[in-house]
Formats: structure tokens, sequence, C-alpha cells
């Protein structure tokens, strides 16, 4: 498998000609995939570009270029050819090593070179990755259920008699980065911290570069924190993995997980929760017990994804894909919204069909998509249960999308809440529904210490698994 290394090690090139045809426009009409047009129909831009072809270049923000993916087949091609013939380090990125990206274009924060497994290709890749790997499968899903139930509870209490409120900024977003920074043993202000940095860093804006330094600072704050006082919690198994992380890589690690984890759930929860409360055919099978929440999730991340653009990916060499010619070492962004919502597989978008790419797919796909699910699907489970009468407090043609390139989301979802009926008992503090999978529960590696606090196991686990290596 091979290492990264830049794309011309010998003589790397002054400048990317792609990048320098674009700006000059040399190429022809360059279509952007950011602002306010591509924010409000992001659809209507993918069928648009699927026009031009399975790959095409686009602007990914102001004065940056590159490729994005326009079908599904085009997507997989280039998730399961990495890293033999894409890769995934952003040192190929010859515009940005060659200082031809603006510094002051926020979208470089989400694509710029970090030592964290998303970024990095071979054995680098596969080290890290197994730390991540080896400790979200110390998670024991009993437990992150749990918290998610009592975090959801704290946040659903806090508006439950409130008569209009917003989904986004009372639930959907504050939920699964109170989950995930618990589940790393993060104090609560140092966690408030983080989540206001993270949810800046996917928005892309122009603070982005701020908020990716104010979350290193606060991972490290954590590290150092947890490196004095060991506990049951991610960061300190981190701490303790064979990989023997650096502190660099720790802070990354963290950052990876947190932000894989906390806005794209946020946005998931949310588009899920616009579908079950506006869509009549759906919001009704959901209460009537005919589908799953799962189910319904599953039809969300087909329909609209919670990550739409990612997972740049460099071309080693010239490569013709469908008559397409990729330069190497210019972004191509992989469209999983553009990828699910492809014509050619209208027949298999049905209930049950998971081959959506939501998750990504190939040696990056994402490790914790179990996790994923408990998260989501216990968040949009538990307020159904405790507000299962909410519904839009405008028109759904007046929501607004999040900016940016990346994600799929909403800015806001105003919701009508009625009075509750007096009579009705007080809401019981667990869920009363079976979740749609079995609970995931591996024993620790041996040099990783057992989990005390967060994520206990249950009585008798540890005979009966077997250690995850």
């Amino acid at each position: 498998m091979p290492n990264s290394q830049p794309v011309s090690p010998e003589l790397p090139p002054a400048v990317c000609p792609f990048s320098q045809q674009a700006a000059q426009g040399e190429l022809g009409d360059i279509p952007s995939i950011h602002g306010p047009e591509f924010a409000a129909d992001p659809r209507a831009t993918y069928e648009k570009l699927r026009e031009r072809g399975p790959i095409v270049p686009v602007e990914i923000d102001k004065g940056m270029y590159g490729y994005i993916t326009t079908t599904y087949r085009a997507a997989l091609h280039l998730l399961r050819h990495t890293p033999d013939l894409f890769a995934k380090d952003p040192h190929h990125w010859v515009a940005l090593s060659s200082g031809q990206v603006p510094e002051d274009t926020p979208a470089v924060s989400m694509m710029q070179p970090r030592d964290n497994a998303l970024w990095l290709d071979g054995m680098p890749h596969t080290r890290l990755r197994g730390s991540i790997t080896d400790t979200v499968e110390l998670v024991d899903s009993h437990a992150l259920e749990g918290a998610v139930v009592r975090i959801a509870d704290t946040l659903i209490d806090a508006v439950a008699d409130q008569e209009e409120f917003d989904l986004v900024s009372a639930f959907s977003d504050p939920l699964p980065l109170q989950v995930i920074i618990e589940m790393f043993g993060c104090p609560p202000v140092l966690g408030t911290r983080m989540i206001t940095a993270i949810g800046k860093l996917f928005d892309a804006g122009a603070d982005a570069a701020a908020a990716n330094a104010e979350i290193v600072a606060c991972c490290l704050e954590l590290i150092e924190l947890r490196r004095a006082r060991p506990s049951g919690d991610a960061t300190s198994w981190l701490l303790a993995h064979p990989a023997r992380l650096t502190d660099a890589e720790m802070v990354q690690q963290i950052l990876l997980v947190a932000g894989a984890g906390s806005t794209p759930s946020s946005n998931l929860i949310a588009n899920a929760l616009l579908l079950m409360i506006d869509d009549p055919a759906f919001s009704g099978s959901v209460y009537e017990g005919v589908h799953s929440v799962a189910e319904a999730m599953d039809q969300v991340l087909w329909e609209d994804p919670p990550i739409a653009n990612f997972s740049p990916l460099y071309a080693r060499m010239p490569e013709t894909y469908e008559g397409v010619r990729l330069e190497p070492g210019v972004p191509i962004l992989v469209s999983f919204a553009a990828a699910n919502s492809d014509p050619a597989l209208a027949r298999f978008r049905r209930a049950g069909n998971r081959a959506h790419l939501a998750f990504s797919a190939g040696v990056h796909a994402c490790p914790a998509v179990d996790l994923a699910r408990v998260i989501t699907e216990t968040a949009v489970e538990r307020i159904l249960d405790r507000l299962p009468d909410l519904s839009l407090a405008v028109d759904r043609a007046d929501l607004v999308r999040r900016p940016g390139t990346f994600h799929s989301g909403w800015t806001a979802l105003p919701v009508v809440n009625p009075p509750s009926d007096p009579s009705a008992p007080p809401h019981p503090g667990a869920t009363t529904w079976t979740p749609s999978r079995p609970p995931h529960r591996a024993a620790p590696s041996a040099s990783i210490p057992q989990p005390t606090t967060f994520m206990p196991k249950a009585p008798g686990s540890e005979q009966q698994d077997q250690p995850s290596r």
C-alpha cells in the first residue's frame, strides 16, 4: 500500500495549472458549490452538474477550485480505489502548497492537512485508524443509549412547556456534541467551548480559522487533564493505546471523532425530524409503527445526507474516468448527496436498502456507524415520545439551509408544541422502545484500561467477549 507522498517529490510543480486556468477563465464556465444560491437549492445544482459529466470542475469556495463527483458510480469508483489510484493526503494538493489558494478562504480549514486517520494513506492511516476503531469498540451501547436519553430529557425539559421553539438550537445541535464530549471525559465548561468552535468550523465561515485554533487549544487542555487523571473515557483510552499517539496526533484524533460525531449527527437528527413532522405520509407511518425510526433515518440518509460533499481525494497520476481527464494534485470532492440522488438509483432507494454512501465507503468509511445510529435514533425516538404533536411553525419553503459546501442541514426548525394533556402521566425516566439493533459490547485490549465511568460493561461481559484487535 503506497505511503503518503507529494505528487512529484523530485520536482514539485511551481503552480497548479488547473487552478490557474480555472481562475483565468480558460476552462470556461466553472459552476460554484458555495454561497447562498447553492445553499438554497443544492439538489438543483447537482442536477445541472450531472448533465456535464460524472466528475466535473467546480469552484469549491472563493478562489479554490477542484472537481466533484455527480454520480453514484463515480463516487464509488474513487472511494474503492483509495489509496491505490487516489490519495487522501492533502499534501498532494498542489494549489495549496504553491500558495494559489487564498489564505482567507474558509473552506481551507476543512481540507487542510491534519495528522489524523481521515487525511493519511498507507501505514500512517492504518495506525491512526486502528486507535480509533479500538477505542470505539470499547463503548458500551447500553450506557451510550442511557446517556443520550438523559441528555435528551434535559434538553426537552427546557422547552416542553414552550408553545414554540427551535428544534435545531434547542435539541438537534446541542445533543450529539454533549454526548461526544461526555464520552471523551470533557468537563462542561471546556465542552461548551468545543461545541461552539466545531459548529463554526463546519459552517466554513469567516471565523473558521479562529474556530480551528480554539478546538486545538481545547483538545490540548483535555489531553493534559486526562493524562493526569485517566478514567473510563475515550480520551484516556486513546492515551493508553499501543499506537502511542503524540499530543499532536491525540488532538487530531479527538477533533476527527468529535467533528464526525457532532455536526453530521445534528444534521441527521434535524433532517429526520423534519421528515417525520412535516411529511404526512411518512410521519403517519412512523407514529403508527408501520416503519421503524431506523427505516426513517435511512430514508433521510438517501434523500438528504448530513454530509453532502467531502472526502477530498487526489489522483496520483493523470487519470481518465468515463472520458473525463483528472489532473493529479487537484482535489476531487466526493458528493454523497449527488451520488444518493443519482436518477440511476431510483429503483434502489427503498426502505431497508442501506447501499447509500452517507457514511462513505472503502478504507476511509465511517468507523462508528453503529454508535452514530444509537445516538441519532435514540434522540429522535426520545423527542417523538415526549413531544408527539410537534408541527412546523412556518411554511417549509421558508426554512433556510445552513451555509457552506460540505454539510446539509437547517439553520432553524421552528415548531409549534401544543399544550400537553394535564391528565397524562409524567414521562418515564428511560425509553420505552426497543432498539432495532443488538447492543455491541467488546472487551478492551489488555493494554487499555477497563472503562469505569461513562461506559461500564454489563456484568459478565468481560468473560463472554473476546478482546478487540
